[in-house]
């Protein structure tokens, strides 16, 4: 009796163990399990505390008949059903999941990510139903919010089972310790053998769930930007809407989740640029100034397109030439940050500090899509200032008007230019580390083989934060969490990949037909004493004014410069461009100037939802829908007449032949209309700095339909394209002659990352090769929680470690000989 007393103890003692390491880390808590003698008794004790509490809320409201309370009921036993499908397929990739580490030291791969992920949803679902247990007896207990909560995550926790069946069927593909599969398996092959993945659930009520506490309402505030951008985006001019459409998002969680959704299965990769280049505007340019450490030099330097003579490891003469792939030739942009100045550096006067002896040169990431080294300055600077080095930055040019090897090349072509400047930069250039985080970790990966390749001197160390080093969606486990990310969405993601691996020539012909009419051409305009070219509110559709100015850097100027072709580019002496030449442009190419775009907004809105319908006795609108696509199938029309804004294809037409009577009416709203779209459109684009919106090709309208009335796919549809096996482009195919050559490497990332598996993966085959390698996983944080270090405490710690890592690379007492001493 006593010793069942005793088990009994300890089995519940164990069972506050567990509960209190999930509440501080569900992967602290696997962890945790895994440690103990049996680990599943420990671990289940948290899925049995979700099943009873379910089960004591499920006998509360079972006598209760009102229709929020059944709904209740069934939320609840629903939840029981699900936490007994999930269990025994959580508990077998827990138990084989430590097979996958890179090491013991440091575990994390996309197994342990899934069981990390299910135990969050787990100890959410947790949360909520204790809640209700607590609040069910309140005269203000608020029956429909918790129906709505349950259902939400009865539903996460559905699709996250499925998802494990995904695991399942991996396992099966690889042999123990691989994350790819060894056969050529397809993301097809994978999808069909289980139900589709419900992605809805993921971005509305249970948004964030998976990460830290202080990631979740950042995480929440940008998808609501994200689904509030895509209105304004896609409203054609329909300022009003788009913005009380936007409003909603904050308020309806489902119908969030629904446009991101659909937004990440529709939308282009143009619009991917224009969202991520917010970070850009004017407002978030200013924030590292005014957050971030203090630097005394932050400038961009223009390396001209000139022939570089450097020299190989074994003395010989090599010219580099500048690129000309896809765009030609063109100056390339490198931003210095300093946190001081030092003898030697470029146009910073006199000064006594020596040259540093290491030097960082970075390449930011953006999906190779967008962003600059300017949104990357809010650790940049950081960095500069605790390592006391100066970083080079390059701003290479973006996909999809300069798809690879453009970026590859130019990033080459900069680490050749600064071996031959490094008093300039303020440097000796005796340690050079190599750094960057996403896509520039893939581009300074590449470049460290082509530079081996070229016997060149080669970095002394490369530090890589969560780095796609397999550019192709070969299925993994990891490659999985983009279904349900934030900020790597599927659809972004793959839209990213093949825009810069695969792009398609067939629309070479459409973009250059269908060019926005609002670039800027630098060939012959001065910049003024900040380096920036002044460009006219004309072109932004603001009204002109002595404080209307908005600056864009060269690197902007440079990626304008690639939507425009030959015959449309002109040479002009002035730093602004009229009006008068905006209009004869846009008549030539048969484009409504932005000038004029508003009114006519305006009244194709007030002909469409406005004048042209009937009306009851009430003066209530009765529409008569008329279709304006043949393509566009029943369903697909039906749903567009109840959207309030379309993401792709023209509004609903409405019929009503008569329009004598609402002639002085649609005059007074049309000229209201025009007057406060005019001034809030203004005052938009003066405060926040951003670019003219692009509306879709024409060609595209006609096969897509309403955003809001897509149904969501089986995400297989995004795997229609074919990415080259090139180890410049996906280091991991790398040639492991050159593999062997590679610096002391460090590498960090994150559990919940997409591209967690290439970095495991790339570290253990480095390894096995002998190489000095070393990775860290962080927990709770995002792809690219570099960004958010001045937000985020997590964010922030792990910015800090990256520093740490980068200064073990630097260090020149402590850091072992590299190769280029021995020779």
């Amino acid at each position: 009796m006593k010793l069942e007393l005793f088990a009994r103890r300890l089995y519940f003692h164990k069972r506050t163990l567990c509960k209190m390491a999930f509440t501080e880390s569900p992967a602290k808590a696997s962890l945790c399990c895994e440690e103990g003698t049996e680990g599943a008794p420990s671990t289940y004790a948290m899925y049995e505390a979700l099943k009873d509490s379910c089960q004591n809320n499920a006998t509360y409201f079972q006598p209760n008949d009102t229709e929020t309370a059944q709904r209740l009921y069934q939320g609840f036993m629903t939840m029981m059903d699900h936490v007994d499908t999930v269990w025994p397929l959580v508990d077998h990739v827990r138990k084989v999941a430590p097979l996958y580490d890179f090491d013991a030291a440091s575990p994390g791969n996309g197994y342990r990510s899934f069981v990390s992920v299910v135990d969050s949803c787990v100890l959410h679902g947790l949360k909520i139903s204790r809640q209700v247990c607590s609040a069910r007896d309140s005269l203000l207990f608020r029956k429909a919010y918790f129906v709505r909560e349950i259902e939400s995550c009865g539903q996460l926790l559905a699709s996250l089972g499925t998802c494990l069946h995904h695991l399942h069927t991996l396992l099966s593909w690889a042999p123990p310790g691989d994350l790819f599969p060894t056969e050529q398996h397809s993301p097809e092959q994978l999808f069909s053998q289980a139900d589709t993945i419900n992605q809805y659930c993921f971005y509305g009520r249970c948004l964030g769930f998976q990460f830290n506490p202080s990631m979740r309402g950042i995480l929440k505030g940008i998808s609501i930007c994200m689904a509030g951008f895509s209105e304004a985006y896609y409203s054609h001019g329909n300022l009003i809407s788009s913005v009380w459409t936007g409003g909603q998002y904050i308020i309806d969680p489902e119908m969030r989740a629904r446009r991101i959704v659909n937004i990440s299965q529709s939308a282009s990769v143009e619009f991917c640029k224009a969202f991520w280049f917010l970070a850009e505007s004017e407002i978030m340019k200013r924030v590292p100034s005014l957050m971030s450490s203090t630097v005394a030099v932050n400038k961009l330097i223009t390396i001209p397109p000139e022939p570089i003579t450097v020299y190989t490891t074994d003395g010989k003469e090599t010219t580099v030439l500048p690129p000309t792939v896809h765009i030609g030739l063109q100056g390339l942009n490198v931003r210095l940050i300093s946190v001081n100045k030092r003898m030697g550096m470029v146009d910073e006067g006199s000064s006594t500090l020596p040259p540093a002896d290491g030097i960082i040169f970075h390449c930011h990431g953006g999906g190779f899509v967008a962003q600059s080294s300017k949104s990357h300055e809010t650790y940049l600077r950081d960095w500069a200032a605790k390592l006391n080095v100066p970083i080079l930055s390059v701003d290479y040019s973006l996909a999809p008007q300069a798809p690879f090897p453009r970026a590859l090349e130019e990033v080459y072509y900069a680490y050749c230019w600064m071996m031959n400047n490094f008093k300039e930069l303020g440097t000796t250039g005796k340690r050079i580390v190599f750094a960057g985080d996403s896509a520039g970790a893939n581009l300074i990966t590449g470049c460290t083989l082509k530079i081996l390749s070229s016997g060149l001197r080669r970095p002394e160390g490369l530090f890589m934060a969560y780095a796609p080093l397999l550019v192709s969606f070969i299925p993994s486990p990891a490659r999985l969490l983009c279904l349900m990310d934030p900020l790597l969405p599927f659809g972004f993601m793959m839209r990213c990949l093949k825009a810069y691996a695969s792009p398609n020539t067939s629309t070479k012909g459409k973009e250059d037909k269908h060019k926005d009419p609002n670039t800027v051409s630098n060939a012959t305009t001065p910049l003024d004493s900040n380096g920036f070219l002044k460009v006219s509110p004309s072109q932004e559709g603001v009204s002109e004014g002595p404080s209307s100015f908005e600056e864009v850097s060269p690197s902007d100027l440079a990626e304008l410069q690639a939507h425009k072709s030959g015959s449309e580019r002109r040479k002009s002496s002035d730093t602004t461009i009229s009006a008068a030449s905006l209009q004869s442009e846009h008549t030539a190419t048969g484009i409504t100037p932005p000038e004029d775009r508003s009114q006519q907004y305006v009244s194709d809105f007030l002909e469409r939802y406005v004048l042209d319908s009937d009306t009851d006795s009430e003066g209530r609108r009765i529409p008569i829908i008329k279709p304006n696509n043949k393509a566009l199938d029943d369903s697909h029309r039906e749903a567009e007449s109840e959207a309030s804004s379309t993401l792709i294809g023209e509004p609903p037409l409405v019929d009503d032949p008569d329009h004598k009577d609402k002639r002085r009416i649609k005059t007074r709203i049309s000229d209201a209309a025009n007057s406060m779209m005019g001034a809030m459109s203004s005052k938009l684009a003066y405060i926040t700095g951003s670019n003219t919106i692009t509306r879709p090709i024409q060609d595209d309208l006609a096969v897509r339909s309403n955003l809001d009335a897509l149904i969501a796919r089986s995400p297989s549809d995004e795997f229609i394209f074919s990415v080259p096996r090139d180890p410049l482009l996906s280091p991991y195919w790398a040639d492991e002659q050159l593999l062997t050559k590679f610096p002391p490497v460090r590498i960090l990332t994150v559990h919940l990352d997409p591209c967690l598996d290439d970095c495991v993966m790339f570290a253990k085959k480095l390894k096995r090769l002998g190489n000095i390698v070393g990775i860290d996983v962080l927990e709770g944080l995002p792809h690219g929680f570099l960004n958010f270090s001045l937000m985020a405490k997590e964010a922030n710690e792990g910015s800090k470690l990256c520093m740490e890592r980068i200064k073990q690379l630097l260090d020149l007492e402590s850091a072992p000989p590299s190769e280029n001493d021995r020779l």
